[in-house]
């Protein structure tokens, strides 16, 4: 088990995380990219493990529309007992159109903090291992960023292979908007303009991280940032970002894996992804987060939404969008790559936005929640599955 939370040099750059987003001039510096004295099975670059070491887990309870499937760890002696698990529960799904039966979810308690455990499936075969441990090995070379979700560990020597995220609270955005349109009484789900400012630039800032370390993300949207308690967006939603690099001479997988609505006219004709076309998808979480969870484009078929893009068309102002922030969205989706904004100009925009922005007036959205109009709006197909973790 391999617990990098432990690392003095990775918590101390934690611990001085803000609270606000900060522009590239207040980036964090990396961690040292080599790791002396690996150990381990399969122990991909950049993770340390501990070998063979084992550590007690305890299956929590659940209730009876949720199995837990995780086998418990046998109980062993260990000098690292307050390094185990508890409380594991099974995490549902916000909802699921094809199961993913390779990986599970699941919240669990360790050393006095609430985590996210992604287990890979006992019954994997060696390609489906190597590709959960290159994903890990993937995010863990990322490094550290205060609004990307820390990996605080892996478990690579012993069945469940699994990583262990912090987890947020509030989970994914786009359920977290919903929960905003359906549950008016709840004053932490009240999305003001304001609001909006400043998650958006928390993830603006994670987004230009990214960047600089030559990683584009290709899958921005409100189903791939998650919440924190204290309503602290973090930029999530890898996976696509991981096989691009793995797979870079078959794009069409890539591609699939990915939500059209979402994408630059670029990417769609071409499949030419860049830091231009994550600045345009950048523009339709706006777009998310203004309506409170509706999809973009929904009177188009995602097949039609190339065409209907070529003839000058773009995103209809939404009734609860102000001038300010409706400009910003049309600068990021604007058809010419060139002409969008760059990531330092967009988060200068949500600074200035923010200091001006309403932050009484809670957004309100009518039209109640209708999941099977939303799959089908959002171009959902029975390939894609919503969990990001």
């Amino acid at each position: 088990m391999c617990l990098m939370s432990y690392c003095p040099e990775r918590k101390r750059k934690r611990t001085t995380a803000p609270q606000h987003y900060h522009s590239s001039s207040h980036r964090h510096s990396q961690r040292h990219s080599h790791r002396h004295h690996l150990q381990g099975i399969d122990a991909p670059p950049g993770l340390n493990p501990l070998e063979h070491e084992e550590l007690p887990m305890s299956v929590q309870q659940v209730q009876q529309s949720v199995r837990p499937t995780l086998a418990a760890v046998p109980q062993m002696s260990t000098d690292r007992h307050h390094g185990a698990f508890s409380q594991v529960t099974a995490l549902p799904l916000s909802f699921s159109i094809k199961p993913d039966d390779t990986v599970r979810l699941f919240r669990a308690h360790m050393d006095n903090r609430d985590v996210t455990l992604r287990v890979l499936k006992e019954t994997a075969n060696s390609r489906e291992k190597q590709h959960f441990l290159g994903f890990a090995s993937f995010v863990s070379g990322l490094g550290p960023h205060p609004f990307l979700p820390a990996l605080l560990g892996v478990v690579s020597v012993q069945l469940p292979l699994m990583m262990v995220v912090e987890e947020l609270q509030h989970r994914d955005l786009l359920g977290f908007l919903w929960r905003c349109r359906q549950n008016n009484s709840e004053s932490s789900c009240d999305m003001t303009e304001k609001r909006i400012f400043t998650m958006a630039g928390q993830v603006a800032s994670a987004l230009e991280y990214l960047h600089s370390q030559r990683c584009i993300h290709g899958n921005v949207g409100a189903r791939s940032v998650l919440v924190g308690g204290d309503l602290t967006a973090k930029l999530w939603g890898l996976g696509p970002a991981y096989s691009r690099r793995i797979q870079a001479d078959s794009l069409e997988e890539v591609e699939d894996m990915q939500m059209k609505k979402w994408q630059a006219p670029e990417v769609l004709g071409r499949g030419d992804v860049s830091q231009s076309s994550d600045v345009w998808s950048f523009g339709i979480l706006l777009y998310e987060m203004v309506t409170l969870g509706d999809p973009p484009f929904a009177q188009l078929m995602a097949t039609e939404l190339l065409q209907y893009l070529q003839r000058g068309k773009h995103l209809k102002r939404p009734a609860t969008c102000s001038n300010s922030l409706y400009s910003i969205i049309r600068s990021c989706c604007h058809w010419s790559a060139q002409q969008r904004f760059s990531m330092s100009e967009l988060i200068r925009k949500l600074q200035a936005g923010e200091q001006s922005a309403n932050g009484r007036t809670a957004l309100r959205v009518p039209e109640p929640l209708d999941i099977e109009k939303y799959l089908r709006e959002a171009g959902y197909g029975e390939r894609y599955n919503y969990a990001v973790l």
